[in-house]
């Protein structure tokens, strides 16, 4: 966890390294998951009725592109199960309709959710509140 930890703040090519100033000001979260289990379906239409938006968190892997969004992704972005399918297809640099195609893997898990209540302050559990 502590490298994984380094290796987001320090070596994301998406985004500038995280300085010590910084460390002051940043609430850390982390999300543990539980292994992620292959989504079966006979038709690729049926992936939505199968995850939940504020529970599960989506792989999308096909060939050598592979992409995650965690479970509180969609609830943030305010997706509904299609638009969270196609954001994980876009996460892994596939086309968003890239579920469709019955050669796409799909799996789901979960995660529980901790985080700073401010920086370097107590860690609570957060619950994700999906839209109604």
């Amino acid at each position: 966890l502590i490298k994984a930890a380094i290796s987001a703040a320090t070596r994301d090519p998406r985004f500038r390294p995280v300085t010590s100033e910084e460390l002051e000001d940043i609430n850390v979260e982390v999300t543990v998951l539980t292994p992620p289990k292959l989504i079966a379906v006979e038709k690729t239409q049926d992936y939505p009725s199968k995850i939940e938006v504020g529970r599960d968190g989506l792989i999308v892997e096909k060939g050598m592109f592979r992409g995650l969004l965690l479970p509180q992704v969609p609830v943030e972005q305010g997706w509904d199960k299609k638009e969270f399918l196609s954001g994980t297809c876009v996460k892994a640099g596939m086309m968003p309709d890239c579920w469709y195609d019955a050669k796409t893997k799909i799996y789901k898990f979960e995660g529980k959710i901790f985080s700073e209540t401010k920086p370097k302050g107590e860690v609570e559990e957060k619950t994700i509140k999906a839209r109604e």
